[in-house]
């Protein structure tokens, strides 16, 4: 290697190579992904205010405790709402303020929590009453579901709210200590009213089970709590996570609210204590549905920002073995790294896609709803519970690879992605855990599979294709003939692994349908009769035929549609492409448990030959066919390096620069000796040269 080389100087001209030898239109891409050129330039507008204000300086917030941190984040709050009256920001611009944030902000789940419950679920009069204050935060609002003994479960909540027709109140209880409402985002310090998930019990102490009540948690002229219930927050998160987030925990002493306070747009109470059935008995995880569909988006722009940190970076770290040019490879240039970061890129794309038709999915149902129309919801529930599991489990690792490929630096909090992995980890636990969760997909998945079976003895195979929902899609190849019976002709055709993963998914549904039949049959208990996991093969089965046919879709109908250039289309084809083969690839245990890879033919070897082996050539022709365009595609997430805040990921490529500038800032550094050598380290060393003979003038 040559001595006078510059590795510091290498790295913004490496960049800088690696943006001419794209292909992508970077603009045209980016309009893309934030659906449309007006959404995209208001958030080019708005993150430009935010960056250029102090308030949102990010330089040392490393250093700080986390009270300090809580502080930051509601003065940060604040100002985003300053600035919203300001430039006369809409809801649009106000979310998009929001999102731009790289830090969870209390005032959050108000926005996707506490907010659309209420409106989904409260009574004209509660709307009329508290509607618009909740709008313009001149309450803050905060979701009371899981409790200490209970999260996932909702049936099992204990907190109860007990009917009193002598003076038309409820009363709001915490029966156990296992009832205390926990892990209450925004309710720590922050919420004044809360939507709290309790057990109706109506007069004669008949248990209606959990329905939903507005709360007053704070006083609106002090801020202190009301009487009789006990609010507090649960501490610091595991890593360091969610730092600035106070999430709470609530315990209610007999607490009397209004009648009107119940959520009751559906379900009722009347003055004398009669319950009115809402029309569909799960109406009231409206909400939650909301939660879980928003998760999807927010999964896809993590994941996007691990994909262009890492990229970046290992498209400007030289290490190893000399290229042509006689320094040593760019990293990026390895199998073993390119392997792992360009699929990340292509699931930041799918999740990207996926969430925003999830939020289309979801305004559709709530705007029926809003009638009392429920004939969504089932379907919604079904294909939320499978994404939600399939986008966070995803997401957190894709976050944890990329730190991974930068080696040693990438653990560095400078580098960023720490932060956004602790940060990010929880997602695979609330609003819902992932394991709890693959039991409701699967329920669906049987419902579904009941239902093809029935009506496939009375209607033609094009009838009951037809009548099947999206979710439960993938069972129409139950009642073809095209099961796979040979290698496809061509891993470049999508068609050849949607109908592999589709026919996966339909095969173990259908073997799982059989086996509890069979248990139940014989009098058998299922549970211990199947396989551990058979719950998380199934769910995660049914989810990615699902997005697999979405993917197709997006192939062959969106980018065409949305993206003009003809180059830029081939180039997203393969990344989608990319998405469909790895997802193929990580369901290669069920798709050879099902012979759905035949093997190929004896070779003169007769020794056996891998089915798959095909299929990994083409993700790695792929992934390199992909590589000249990867900083283009990442690029065209248009994130600016105040959004990235890391500097391993900086734009300009100079990550050694940036990373050398933000250690000078570490408060250790300020002092040539550290305030701890007087106290620790000096007898540390006096005792070290007494016990080792040395007097204390000796020069070392």
């Amino acid at each position: 290697m040559n001595p006078k080389h510059d590795a510091n100087t290498q790295t913004a001209l490496d960049m800088a190579d690696a943006r001419e030898s794209t292909s992508v239109d970077v603009r045209a891409v980016c309009v893309f992904l934030h659906h449309g050129n007006e959404n995209w330039v208001r958030r080019r507008n708005i993150v430009d205010i935010l960056s250029q204000d102090r308030v949102f300086d990010k330089a040392k917030r490393e250093y700080l405790s986390r009270t300090e941190r809580y502080n930051r984040i509601q003065a940060i709050t604040n100002r985003i709402y300053e600035l919203a009256e300001q430039h006369q920001w809409d809801r649009a611009d106000l979310n998009t303020a929001v999102a731009s944030i790289d830090e969870q902000l209390p005032i959050g789940l108000h926005n996707i929590a506490f907010e659309p419950v209420f409106n989904l679920q409260a009574s004209p009069e509660l709307t009329s009453k508290y509607g618009r204050l909740i709008e313009t935060r001149g309450i803050i609002g905060c979701y009371l579901q899981t409790e200490l003994g209970h999260g996932t479960n909702v049936q099992a909540l204990e907190t109860t709210a007990t009917y009193i027709p002598d003076t038309r109140e409820f009363e709001i209880h915490s029966p156990t200590l296992t009832s205390s409402k926990w892990w209450i985002g925004a309710l720590g310090k922050m919420a004044t009213h809360g939507v709290v998930q309790a057990r109706l019990i109506l007069p004669g102490g008949k248990d209606a089970g959990p329905h939903l009540f507005f709360v007053q948690l704070r006083s609106l002229e002090d801020h202190r709590v009301v009487p009789n219930i006990t609010i507090g927050d649960i501490g610091p998160k595991a890593m360091g996570g969610a730092a600035p987030l106070d999430n709470g925990f609530a315990r209610f002493n007999r607490v009397r609210i209004p009648k009107e306070n119940m959520l009751s747009k559906f379900a009722k109470v009347t003055d004398e204590g009669k319950y009115i059935k809402p029309p569909h008995a799960k109406l009231s995880y409206g909400g939650m549905l909301y939660i879980r569909s928003s998760m999807v988006t927010s999964a896809g722009w993590q994941t996007a920002k691990a994909a262009t940190v890492s990229i970046r970076y290992a498209t400007v770290r030289r290490q190893g073995n000399p290229d042509a040019s006689g320094l040593e490879r760019q990293i990026i240039t390895y199998p073993s790294v390119y392997y792992r970061l360009i699929p990340i890129l292509s699931h930041a794309y799918v999740l990207i896609q996926l969430g925003r038709s999830l939020t289309k999915a979801f305004d559709t149902m709530a705007e029926r709803l809003s009638s009392g129309d429920a004939s969504l919801l089932a379907e919604l529930h079904a294909t939320t519970s499978g994404l939600k599991i399939l986008c966070t489990t995803m997401s957190v690792n894709d976050i944890e690879v990329a730190r991974r490929s930068m080696g040693g630096h990438g653990y560095s909090a400078y580098a960023g992605l720490g932060r956004v992995y602790a940060d990010y980890v929880a997602s695979v636990t609330y609003e819902g855990d992932n394991f709890v969760l693959d039991q409701q997909v699967v329920r669906s998945a049987l419902k579904s599979h009941q239902k093809l079976q029935s009506d496939a003895r009375s209607s033609s195979s094009e009838a009951v294709i037809a009548s099947l929902s999206p979710s439960s899609a993938y069972l129409h190849v139950l009642l073809s003939n095209s099961r796979p019976t040979t290698l496809p002709s061509s891993w470049r055709d999508p068609e050849a692994s949607v109908s592999l993963l589709e026919w996966r998914a339909a095969l173990l549904v259908n073997e799982h349908a059989g086996n509890v039949a069979e248990i139940t049959n014989s009098g058998g208990d299922v549970e211990s009769s199947i396989d551990a996991i058979v719950n998380q093969r199934i769910a995660k089965g049914v989810t990615e035929a699902f997005v697999a046919r979405r993917v197709l879709e997006i192939m062959r109908d969106v980018v065409p549609q949305q993206i003009s250039c003809n180059g830029t289309q081939e180039v997203l084809g393969k990344l989608y492409l990319l998405h469909l083969l790895t997802t193929v690839e990580s369901a290669l245990t069920d798709i050879l448990s099902f012979n759905l890879l035949p093997p190929p033919p004896l070779s003169s070897s007769s020794f056996p030959q891998d089915p798959s082996r095909s299929l990994r050539l083409e993700i790695n022709t792929l992934c390199k066919e992909l590589l000249p365009h990867a900083i283009g595609l990442t690029d065209s997430f248009g994130f600016t390096d105040w959004e990235l805040d890391s500097a391993l990921g900086v734009y300009d490529g100079k990550v050694y620069q940036a990373l050398w500038e933000r250690v000078q800032t570490e408060p250790l550094n300020q002092k040539e000796v550290p305030d701890a050598y007087e106290q620790s380290i000096k007898p540390i060393l006096e005792r070290g040269q007494r016990l080792a003979g040395v007097r204390g003038d000796a020069k070392l």
